[in-house]
């Protein structure tokens, strides 16, 4: 969750064969998200001398079914870290049911793969695109610099032979959109990336998540999915924290608040409109529920209102984004201490709770408890809530009855 070089460093000296460097940029406007991203970069550099370190990859991990700011990251990192022979668009994310064939990127909608240009995520306020065609998705995102003929294509029946020759050849930078049905595909693509680079190939990726699982070839989590609930603390009550507004995470909180043990508590947001005064009674009157649930056993389910708001621009639109943030911020850091759990539903919301609400340098991973969905910890000296379990739990995925799922099994006695 920061990036001076000491804690970058203590990334690169860990056993665990990646880590990942979180910047939220996709709350941040462009030009913010630049400055980040070259700050990391350039101390990553840094890092990277200090222990020695040549022979690495790159991922710009920032793919939300394809928003997000690209290509400003990728174009920095080149920049700052450098002469890559090419680098990959690789948005096949198989646990979020989203694939890609022909170099079109579908999202898997009640069994029916559908084109991600037809897709609220498309619709966008902030990251629209009209393309699931990647080439054309490039060259729209980058205003014509890359044009579509000009984007090397690595398609299943590429992948699923043998890509090596023709990655050696790439130079400059390249830019390339790859396929992917099913893990096998990308572990097989990974296979003949490793073998290139290590004869030389410099490459960055811009991705998902399974790439990476090919990429880092992780081993077995120690936990299994099923018996996470042995890191729950003190019992079984706990806190589930919604921020993300995403159709899935509708219908996954309307099928949430149907269990028992639960006390929903909505914050309505579009109060923040009416001035900084509202905030100080919004926190208290959440955390005065969240204590009186707590008291009787139940698990709060503290979720922002669920009616999308409109701005007058994409600058407005992630201003309130982050008084939302800090909002719910605010109120992790005043949750009870006891707490046995803490389940965060969106992708920045999580980043937010990890880094501001915990205010936690870093943290170690222990594994999925469902297919997308990982489980942190706390370190044991954490001054409010040390060996808290915390499930990060993207907006787009899983089932209708998925955070439900997650939420019986944390409850498991």
């Amino acid at each position: 969750m920061r990036w001076d070089v000491s804690t970058l460093c203590l990334g690169l000296r860990d056993t665990a064969p990646i880590f990942f460097i979180l910047t939220n940029t996709r709350a941040l406007p462009p030009e913010a998200a630049n400055a980040v991203t070259k700050e990391v970069c350039q101390n990553l550099k840094l890092a990277l001398n200090t222990e020695a370190i040549e022979d690495f990859l790159v991922v710009s991990r920032s793919d939300s079914t394809l928003r997000g700011h690209y290509p400003i990251e990728t174009d920095v990192i080149a920049q700052e870290l450098g002469n890559f022979d090419a680098h990959f668009l690789v948005p096949a994310f198989f646990e979020g049911g989203r694939i890609t064939r022909d170099s079109v990127h579908y999202l898997i909608i009640d069994g029916v793969p559908t084109p991600v240009s037809e897709t609220e995520f498309a619709k966008d306020s902030v990251f629209g695109y009209r393309y699931s065609y990647l080439p054309k998705y490039v060259e729209e995102k980058t205003n014509g610099c890359i044009p579509e003929k000009s984007i090397e294509r690595f398609l299943l029946a590429d992948i699923r032979s043998d890509s090596q020759a023709r990655l050696m050849k790439l130079t400059n930078n390249q830019c390339c959109v790859v396929d992917g049905e099913i893990q096998k595909d990308l572990d097989m693509f990974a296979r003949d990336v490793l073998a290139t680079a290590s004869r030389g190939k410099k490459f960055l990726f811009r991705s998902a998540a399974s790439i990476l699982t090919a990429l880092a070839a992780l081993p077995p989590q120690k936990i299994a999915a099923e018996k996470m609930a042995v890191y729950v603390r003190q019992g079984s009550t706990g806190v589930i924290i919604v921020g993300s507004y995403v159709r899935n995470t509708n219908q996954q909180l309307e099928k949430l608040l149907q269990a028992e043990g639960l006390c929903g508590i909505e914050v309505d947001v579009s109060k923040l409109l009416n001035g900084e005064n509202i905030l100080k009674d919004l926190i208290e009157l959440t955390l005065a529920m969240v204590y009186q649930a707590h008291a009787e056993g139940k698990t709060s389910v503290i979720y922002t209102s669920r009616r999308e708001l409109t701005f007058p621009g994409v600058e407005a639109r992630l201003e309130f984004g982050s008084q939302v943030s800090n909002v719910l911020t605010k109120i992790v850091r005043r949750l009870p201490h006891d707490i046995g759990f803490l389940i965060s539903k969106g992708g920045i919301t999580s980043n937010d709770i990890l880094s501001k609400g915990l205010d936690l340098t870093s943290v170690q991973l222990l594994g999925q408890i469902l297919a997308g969905c990982s489980v942190v910890i706390t370190p044991d000296d954490h001054s409010t809530f040390p060996n808290l379990p915390i499930v990060l739990f993207p907006g787009n995925v899983g089932s209708s009855d998925a955070l439900a799922s997650v939420y019986q099994q944390l409850i498991k006695h």
